[in-house]
């Protein structure tokens, strides 16, 4: 077995100190964490919403992959409980807590969680995975050079085989869901960078890369090489190494200032898209981010932090959802199932073999309808995010609309398991499932058209495409 894939074997939790041991200190800190966040809140759910995420990392978390599961769960937990924590630490109250009544929202956003990690956790045991037999070719699936050439030459094609796929409209997210290889490529370099030490001169210097190419996108195109870094690194992760803390502290403190930073610019930078020479040239965009940077630090420190609260209001994905649990049933009757139907519907008649099918309609909709809030939809170009979450309410009311959350992650668990043991490079399986997974499990605000399409598209087309380069790599070892 190759160093590099012996590494994903090795770099699991440390073993040092007994894990009933280790069990008690970390239940310890979390009732003190807890009940600090409570006190602190003069509010339950903040100490609810600690348990839900320690109970993620404890049943999501493996020994020997990436805890890609665990930091999705906790991106969505983050999306759910933001505005909680920023209100228990700051004392400033967000917008949303006076314009709805978002403490319900919560709780479901909670027990959708819950029942996202019970279907997870359910699913991934339903599989006795095993590495596969055979020969088990191709463990490192490519040397440093060739993977440094296939992210670069994916870099430099993303755009145009993204433009290129929209002229094909029967094929156009198989063709798009192609792209995301360049995460998994993404991956395997920071994973790479990460043992047998961190080498953080040139994680940082691909990360300002990738950051600056993230910013130069419409929308945050940023935080995806961050989640991705985050992943590798919490991979090798090692608490008694000093350099893993600070590493991980410090990756933190950057996506916090570019979210912020984001907010600060995003919407002079997004006028500037109507022209379409702008739009066309990377390099302007480029120059204009600069300058909207440097315009905005010129303000000082104040100016920057001033930007925090946008960042986390926006982060906080539970306005509209608040709007409409108020609605529903007391305006609105339940839809009973039409909106989950609906997405499944849509899923299952594929454009390539269905081409009159309707195109999906802007989340704008839904959050008019629902939340009865008049909200910027297609005419503008845009899409306010509804979520699952809100659509499995407005669908089916509490408790029932817990069900179809399980039922998904109960799907997601086999898959992830599945996939971990059909690819046989430890390496393709590993950034197969990191790429496939965290797009398929991060967003807490998307519909559940958006997010099982997305999930079954990925896994077809990107996962197919692993699946045949696995084998082809495997023929060819049998002849060496």
């Amino acid at each position: 077995m190759s160093q590099s894939a012996a590494a994903f074997r090795m770099s699991g939790r440390p073993r040092a100190v007994p894990a009933r041991r280790l069990l008690t200190v970390w239940l310890i800190i979390l009732v003190l964490g807890s009940g600090i966040a409570w006190a602190l809140a003069g509010d339950w759910l903040t100490a609810a919403g600690l348990w839900v995420l320690a109970a993620g990392w404890r049943y999501l978390r493996t020994e020997d992959e990436p805890p890609v599961l665990a930091l999705a769960f906790t991106f969505q937990w983050v999306q759910v409980t933001a505005g909680i924590y920023y209100h228990a630490f700051t004392g400033r109250r967000l917008d949303v807590m006076d314009l709805s009544d978002y403490r319900p929202m919560v709780l479901i956003g909670l027990g959708c969680l819950l029942a996202l990690l019970l279907g997870l956790a359910v699913g991934m045991r339903l599989i006795r995975r095993s590495r596969p037999k055979g020969d088990g070719a191709a463990n490192s699936a490519f040397s440093w050079r060739t993977l440094i050439v296939l992210y670069l030459t994916s870099t430099a094609l993303t755009g145009t085989v993204q433009q290129f796929a929209w002229q094909l409209p029967a094929l156009t997210q198989g063709v798009l869901a192609l792209t995301y290889g360049r995460l998994a490529l993404l991956f395997l370099i920071f994973y790479r960078l990460s043992q047998p030490r961190v080498r953080g001169g040139w994680i940082v210097v691909l990360l300002a890369g990738e950051i600056a190419l993230g910013f130069t996108g419409y929308f945050a195109g940023f935080k995806e090489p961050l989640m991705v870094a985050a992943i590798a690194l919490t991979s090798v992760f090692d608490r008694r190494r000093t350099t893993h803390w600070i590493t991980l502290i410090i990756l933190g403190v950057v996506m916090v200032l570019t979210g912020t930073l984001w907010m600060g610019i995003r919407t002079e930078y997004r006028a500037d898209f109507e022209s379409e020479a702008f739009a066309e040239s990377r390099e302007a965009r480029l120059e204009r981010i600069g300058q909207l940077s440097s315009d905005l630090l010129q303000g000082g420190f104040g100016e920057l932090v001033s930007n925090v609260e946008p960042f986390v209001d926006r982060l906080w994905a539970v306005y509209y959802p608040a709007l409409a649990v108020s609605r529903v049933p007391s305006l609105l009757p339940y839809e009973n199932g039409a909106i989950l139907g609906s997405a499944v519907r849509h899923v299952l008649t594929p454009r390539f073999l269905f081409p009159e099918k309707m195109a999906l309609p802007s989340d704008s909709e839904e959050v008019r309808e629902y939340s009865g809030v008049w909200v910027a939809g297609a005419e503008e170009g845009t899409s306010m995010a509804f979520g699952y979450a809100a659509e499995s309410y407005v669908d089916f009311g509490v408790p029932l609309m817990f069900l179809p959350v399980a039922v998904y992650g109960l799907l997601m668990g086999v898959a992830f398991q599945w996939w971990l043991q059909v690819i046989r490079s430890r390496e393709l399986a590993v950034a197969l499932v990191v790429s496939v997974f965290w797009l398929s499990l991060y967003l807490f605000e998307r519909s559940w058209a958006k997010t099982l399409g997305g999930a079954g598209t990925l896994m077809i087309y990107l996962g197919g495409a692993v699946y045949l380069i696995d084998r082809l790599m495997a023929w060819r070892g049998r002849f060496r």
